[in-house]
């Protein structure tokens, strides 16, 4: 970034010093081609190697699969354990990167105040109620009621933020998410085979990341920091407070299997700490818009790795509600097209 501004100095002194003008103009367009060439030669190369595409997709897989690691997890280990391993190496992660970055963690007993309700509803809450619903639910269900968390953003924005007012369009979307959702459960069928107790529980789980959000818009917008300092202390935090959950309500485990252990530490350093550093990279990209397709991707992937890998079961009803529920979703997100400008 540092590149651009470079050559300004020299051009400022050469307007001043007739005798040197021709040669430090010169100079100084070789400098600025060669500059630029070098830049784009190593654009050219981050294209290439890590498009944001593939970061999408990279985003989109790694999400997808946490519902799979979740439920390997809670083989070997209890739910608020799982949930504690998940903040604690996503924590780590994100400590890492503000090490190579130099960056600190952000300060003030208030922002740390509105860090720790951040963490008890993004984190805690939600990460303890999926894993306890996986108990009882398979992961490709847990996957599907977390893509109803933008139709619960909606209704709730609608009613906590003054600029999100309710339209026909996104009654319209709110209305057929949650019809998408009675498909899934199988309503007509009076919800047989479907755990009603851990479905509760991951709708719950889903529910809280729109109020998390909501409230931190409220209170942290414009908080110093950047975002992955910001999320790292919120992690830190998650982490205090399940420590102390889990010392309260779980027994130390005995042993360490391997593919538990390995889930919830994938959970953690990729599907807490990466994911997230990558999620914001992509928002500084793309926009948030793009960025945020994400999340109808996220069932899909759910549903193939617990059917593919776990060989859960897989009805008609589920895929065909699940895309309902997405179709939802993003209807309830569309804002009617605004007049064009002129540029």
């Amino acid at each position: 970034m540092s590149a651009p501004t470079a050559p300004r100095p020299t051009l400022t002194t050469t307007a001043t010093s007739p005798t040197a003008t021709a040669p430090s103009s010169a100079a100084t367009t070789a400098t600025t081609a060669a500059t630029a060439a070098t830049a784009a030669v190593a654009a050219g190369w981050r294209a290439r190697l890590l498009d944001w595409r593939v970061r999408f997709a990279i985003l989109s897989v790694v999400w997808g699969f946490s519902f799979l690691l979740i439920k390997v997890g809670t083989e070997a280990y209890a739910p608020f354990q799982v949930a504690l391993g998940r903040v604690l190496f996503g924590a780590l992660a994100l400590l890492a990167v503000l090490l190579v970055r130099r960056e600190k963690l952000p300060r003030g007993l208030r922002t740390w105040g509105h860090l720790s309700v951040a963490a008890l509803l993004l984190n805690t809450v939600p990460f303890s109620l999926f894993a306890y619903a996986e108990l009882s639910i398979p992961s490709t269900l847990a996957g599907i009621c977390n893509a109803t968390s933008p139709l619960w953003g909606m209704a709730l924005s609608m009613v906590a933020l003054s600029e999100d007012r309710p339209t026909r369009r996104r009654f319209a979307g709110l209305g057929l998410g949650f019809l998408g959702v009675l498909i899934v459960l199988g309503a007509w069928q009076g919800f047989s085979g479907v755990d009603a107790r851990g479905t509760a529980l991951a709708l719950l789980a889903a529910l809280c990341y729109p109020i998390g959000w909501i409230y931190v818009r409220r209170t942290l917008a414009g908080t110093p920091g950047s975002p992955v300092a910001l999320t790292g202390g919120q992690l830190m935090v998650s982490t205090l407070q399940l420590s102390l959950v889990s010392a309260l309500f779980t027994t130390a485990p005995t042993s360490f299997p391997l593919w538990p252990t390995l889930s919830v530490l994938a959970l953690g350093a990729l599907g807490t700490g990466m994911a997230l550093q990558m999620q914001y990279g992509l928002v500084t990209e793309v926009g948030p818009t793009t960025a945020q397709m994400v999340t109808y991707f996220i069932p899909v992937i759910a549903t193939a790795a617990g059917v593919l890998v776990l060989g859960e079961e897989l009805h008609w009803n589920t895929p065909v509600g699940a895309a309902i529920v997405l179709a939802g979703a993003a209807l309830s997100q569309t804002r009617p097209g605004a007049a064009r400008k002129p540029v």
